[in-house]
């Protein structure tokens, strides 16, 4: 029964791994699309929105029971975390990415996404988005890295930039739909 009550007292943990994904989704995708360079500014973003933020979401859904939301998060938030070792390669002595190596790393994130976007198929049409743009994102990415098109990268920005904003959309409908207890914003 205590435990039944918790769970309810636990506030939706969703809006902030949504923004910390969307924010930081959108950042770098601004980049990939040619407008900014990768800076201390994305990494940072990277480490602290993309990452923290989405782990802990991550472990306040599993502490919901909430299995589809856990995994998301957190997963998504040790993606940033790994994309940014990726970039600094901190350790002495291991060779850096190339681009055949990326295109198979986010092949596999595509991969993971596919299925979760099958799992948002019981969601609302707002996560829908977000999952099937993200799928999108990652299956351009690895092409774009399997093949050096820029025009590739390029395009996946644009999508990055609509993925990242679909999940800032969704979480402010979230919370302001929460707050005023009815649809301000339809999800």
């Amino acid at each position: 029964m205590s435990t039944q009550l918790e769970k309810n007292n636990i506030a939706n943990p969703a809006p902030l791994g949504l923004l910390g994904f969307g924010m930081t989704t959108c950042l770098l995708n601004i980049h990939n699309a040619g407008f900014i360079p990768l800076s201390i500014v994305i990494i940072a973003m990277g480490f602290a929105l993309g990452g923290a933020a989405q782990i802990i979401a991550g472990i306040m859904e599993f502490h919901k029971g909430n299995t589809f939301g856990a995994t998301a998060f957190t997963a998504y938030g040790f993606f940033w975390w790994s994309l940014i070792l990726i970039w600094i390669n901190p350790f002495q002595g291991i060779e850096a990415a190339d681009a055949n190596s990326m295109g198979f790393y986010l092949g596999l994130w595509c991969v993971f996404t596919l299925f979760m976007f099958i799992g948002t198929l019981k969601h609302n049409v707002a996560s829908q988005v977000v999952f099937g743009s993200l799928t999108i994102l990652f299956l351009l990415l690895s092409l774009a890295n399997f093949t050096g098109s820029e025009t590739i990268h390029t395009i996946a920005g644009y999508i990055g930039i609509f993925c990242g904003a679909s999940a800032i959309y969704n979480a402010m409908g979230q919370i302001l739909n929460q707050e005023f207890g009815k649809t301000i914003i339809k999800l």
